[in-house]
């Protein structure tokens, strides 16, 4: 709490009574606050903090403050405006686009997180671009703890990174959303390594075009959980480099393999997808 500094009036040599009588009523006056404010407002400290400093990383405008990096392409080139706004929503469209050809995609914020809260509102729309691989129907992903936009070699296909990923169902069939993937890295899960590429999570399926929220905790190289409409559907920890991948390994520093921040960055791999949400709510270390 900011206290007020004393005032330079009673700095005065010669006391003045009117001075001193208001100073008096004023202290008794703040006195009497804080003894009974000060209290309940440190007990009520951490829900007002978890209620009132999310941070909006799509504004709903345009595409200020994220980089873009397509497959092929150099920094910031958005080859056939895959990524754009329009209707206050995020899109990853490819009406421009006549086949897919490999151009995974990724649109990065511009600053790196360590201890976070992530949501995104994600949902998938219309049909799969010609040319994309069959298991890219329906996907996309959070990529998190993620290597620098500018280190990506420039036919890189996913960035060195956790990803969470998300999936819609075909109508038929049960197929799970907020997984995890791991290009480039591994992770611990009820205490052993877990080299595995891509984890289930436990949670419902999605069909057809309804909006669904993930949720995503994030606690530097600790515990990363994954959360689906308010429901925990995955956890795991110690995020780390794969030293057995290329360009994970030009990652690796002084032999730490544990990923503590990264960049985040969301997905483009041929099926169109829409944000409307994308916030980012701080977590004390």
């Amino acid at each position: 709490m900011h206290m007020p500094r004393e005032d330079t009036a009673y700095a005065s040599s010669k006391p003045n009574p009117h001075l001193i009588e208001t100073r008096g009523r004023h202290a008794a006056l703040v006195a009497c606050l804080l003894g009974l404010a000060w209290a309940p407002l440190r007990a009520a400290e951490p829900a007002a903090l978890a209620q009132g400093q999310w941070i909006s990383l799509f504004n709903g405008k345009n595409l200020e403050g994220w980089l873009v990096k397509i497959k092929g392409f150099e920094l910031n080139d958005n080859h056939a405006d895959t990524f754009r706004v329009e209707d206050g929503v995020l899109r990853v469209a490819y009406d421009k686009y006549t086949k897919f050809d490999g151009k995974f995609g990724h649109i990065f914020y511009k600053d790196k997180f360590s201890h976070y809260r992530l949501r995104a509102e994600y949902r998938f729309v219309g049909e799969q671009t010609p040319g994309g691989p069959s298991w890219a129907f329906r996907n996309s992903g959070l990529m998190l703890h993620g290597q620098a936009p500018e280190s990506l070699r420039k036919d890189q296909d996913f960035p060195v990174s956790i990803e969470v990923q998300l999936l819609g169902g075909n109508g038929r069939d049960k197929r799970s959303t907020a997984n995890l993937c791991t290009p480039g890295t591994h992770v611990v899960m009820n205490g052993k390594l877990v080299t595995q590429h891509c984890n289930d999570s436990k949670s419902k399926t999605y069909h057809g075009d309804q909006w669904v929220t993930v949720e995503v905790e994030v606690r530097g190289g600790g515990v990363i959980r994954h959360f689906v409409n308010g429901e925990l559907v995955l956890e795991y920890e110690q995020p780390q480099l794969d030293e057995g991948d290329a360009d994970a390994r030009k990652l690796i520093r002084e032999g730490d393999k544990l990923l503590r921040e990264g960049w985040i960055s969301l997905q483009a791999e041929s099926h169109p997808v829409e944000f409307r949400k994308v916030e980012l709510l701080p977590l004390e270390p």
